[in-house]
């Protein structure tokens, strides 16, 4: 890591999710002054379970409270912004489609107008997805492929994107998007996602479930990768200005179907058990992967780890830490106890969700 981050002011929204965890210890480690907004008090996420916890300061509050997101940009004089809140359970928005778009689409331009208003913010990171790109025949999606999406969690993600690029083109807000693909790693506890479901399924001797046919296509993105390009877009972003309302796809490159991962998940486990596949996801693409040779040529990024080595440790850390884990956790994800809000008893829920970009669904 380069001294860039040391004593930086940045700002984590979503710090109590999976991608969040990973690049508040990444950040801290890196010496960054890091404030965390958190709605929802998650006890056995990354970011409350950790050592990081201790190093950073945490808000209690909504990603769409204007006067709040202003005071924390103004107060703690924050130079670097890293907007990762979201709602990113698909079968949530598909059922729930007005909270997703408050958070996701309303959340992001809340950000954004207080970032505009904050003279002392320097750089955005933006956190969009591939399913902003919608359905497309032509894969794999590359940063000039149209942002088409159709169901209420790929809608919310084109929208926030264009976004940040308007705010980018109108009042030269130095905001850059990320596009990757389903994340994966050590500190999900949505056990309804694949990779974690899988795993914790073969811990305890059952069979792992698939909720699709097995035969959908995804990229699965290691969650360190995923910090690390965050951290290093931002850093390009502060030497090259010309690259605010840029967009990148950062990939491994290496699609699989649903049904690959878990026979990964298994070899890797040493578990000869097969899957049940329930054939009932709906409202999902089929095929979806990107291109990440636009971050490979512009900014030199390249993945730290394989997809198998990266199964690895995450396999690794849920060995330490399933005994911990709560058998029963609910797919809405790593929900916890409600932060109090200002006006607000600790346990009731705000009309606006934090979660994290962790853009990861069970198959």
């Amino acid at each position: 890591m380069t001294p860039f981050w040391l004593d930086r002011p940045t700002f984590v929204t979503g710090g109590s999710g999976l991608v969040g965890g990973w690049l508040v210890e990444r950040l801290a480690r890196a010496g960054a002054d890091v404030v965390c907004l958190l709605r929802d008090w998650t006890p056995q996420s990354m970011l409350l379970s950790g050592e990081a916890r201790r190093r950073v300061k945490l808000v209690a509050g909504d990603v769409c409270d204007a006067a709040l997101l202003e005071r924390v940009l103004g107060e703690y004089e924050i130079d670097t912004v890293i907007h990762l809140a979201a709602q990113t359970i698909v079968p949530i928005a598909n059922r729930n489609p007005v909270s997703t778009f408050q958070t996701n689409i309303a959340g992001t331009w809340t950000l954004l107008e207080a970032a505009r208003r904050s003279p002392r913010v320097r750089q955005i990171v933006v956190a969009s997805s591939d399913k902003a790109y919608g359905d497309q025949a032509t894969l794999p999606y590359s940063e000039s492929t149209p942002l088409a999406g159709r169901y209420p969690y790929d809608v919310s993600k084109s929208c926030a994107d264009l976004l940040a690029q308007s705010y980018a083109a109108t009042y030269g807000l130095p905001v850059v998007v990320t596009r990757c693909g389903n994340f994966f790693g050590g500190g999900d506890l949505n056990w309804n996602r694949l990779v974690p479901g899988t795993i914790r399924s073969v811990l305890r001797g059952q069979r792992p479930v698939i909720r699709s046919d097995g035969q959908s296509i995804r990229d699965y993105f290691y969650v360190e990768d995923g910090a690390a390009a965050y951290m290093l877009l931002a850093e390009r972003l502060a030497d090259d200005g010309k690259l605010a309302g840029e967009a990148f796809n950062f990939s491994s490159e290496n699609p699989l179907r649903a049904a690959e991962v878990v026979d990964h998940v298994l070899r890797a486990m040493d578990n000869g058990l097969r899957p049940e596949i329930l054939g009932q996801a709906s409202n999902e693409i089929g095929a979806q992967f990107l291109s990440a040779e636009k971050a490979r040529r512009v900014l030199g990024w390249r993945p730290m780890f394989s997809f198998d080595a990266a199964l690895q440790r995450t396999i690794a850390w849920y060995r330490r830490h399933i005994a911990d884990a709560p058998a029963g956790e609910p797919a809405s994800a790593q929900a916890g106890r409600f932060l109090p809000q200002s006006g607000q008893p600790a346990g009731e829920a705000a009309p606006c969700a934090i979660g994290a970009e962790d853009d990861n669904r069970g198959f």
